[in-house]
């Protein structure tokens, strides 16, 4: 036999009994953990309040498990608090008055009735407070922000009553800050503080809003005085129980035109004219 042949037949015992020995061990490795599996089962049978043990520990593991491979470890703690942060609430909880208002601003304003519901309530809350109509105050928010809570405009009028953040700093201080100007709420209360000091500056609610508006010095407000008043109007006939439409109306006007010389060629005609209500 040469060297080669030596060396080759070395290597094959060698592969052999390292295959033998893996097979031993594996073997008795397999073994060793059915008696313990079979133990640990008599142990539990014998033992109820291992097994209780055991099991709420099995179940948490499985639970980690299961979390692993969708990335949901970082976010597995419940946050049970949540719903209590959040500016909403059941609109059949509130009075039938508030709830028609809160239905219809729902479905005009194409937003949710539960944060609606939530601003409803604290409309009429704090309207009865201090000595303004609810519905008022709705519709100046209607107006403003179409219930939009972060809205912001060119000049830095922000949140759902568009309050100038910056000129009325102080008015948030008691809410923590100015950034207090995005919680829908706080930014009520404040909005209807400076409605309510610009009506008794002015005298009137039609003033008041001029002056809300920043358009007391000058003519004319774009019409903004009476876009919030014939909103009103129309919230006060929603509270009261009467059907009001939450998109204007077409109204078709017969309008006779003067006698032509040659009546058979000209009749007469209609001109439809949209009326908002």
């Amino acid at each position: 036999m040469t060297a080669l042949q030596k060396l080759g037949h070395g290597l094959r015992t060698f592969a052999s009994d390292i295959a033998q020995g893996f097979f031993e061990i594996t073997h008795n490795g397999f073994a060793l953990s059915g008696l313990v599996v079979a133990f640990t089962i008599v142990t539990m049978t014998a033992r109820p309040d291992l097994r209780q043990v055991a099991e709420v520990q099995l179940m948490g593991w499985l639970q980690e498990r299961q979390m692993e491979p969708t990335g949901m470890e970082d976010i597995a703690e419940a946050d049970t608090e949540a719903v209590d942060r959040a500016t909403a609430s059941n609109p059949k909880d509130l009075p039938k008055q508030q709830a028609a208002v809160a239905y219809w601003l729902s479905k005009k304003y194409h937003v949710a009735a539960e944060p609606v519901s939530a601003l409803v309530a604290e409309a009429y809350d704090i309207g009865s407070r201090v000595k303004l109509d609810p519905t008022l105050i709705l519709a100046v928010m209607a107006i403003e922000s179409g219930f939009n809570p972060f809205a912001q405009s060119s000049v830095g009028a922000q949140g759902l009553m568009q309050v100038m953040t910056q000129v009325h700093t102080q008015k948030y201080d008691v809410f923590g800050g100015k950034l207090a100007a995005f919680d829908p709420l706080t930014n009520l209360r404040v909005g209807v503080k400076v409605l309510q000091e610009c009506i008794a500056r002015a005298g009137s609610v039609e003033g008041g809003l001029r002056f809300y508006v920043g358009a007391a010095n000058i003519e004319d407000d774009g019409g903004y005085a009476s876009k919030v008043m014939a909103e009103h109007v129309r919230l006060q006939q929603v509270a009261a129980g009467r059907a009001t439409p939450t998109t204007p109306q077409l109204r078709t006007i017969p309008v006779t035109a003067p006698a032509p010389k040659q009546p058979a060629t000209d009749d007469v005609q209609k001109v439809a004219v949209l009326g908002k209500y």
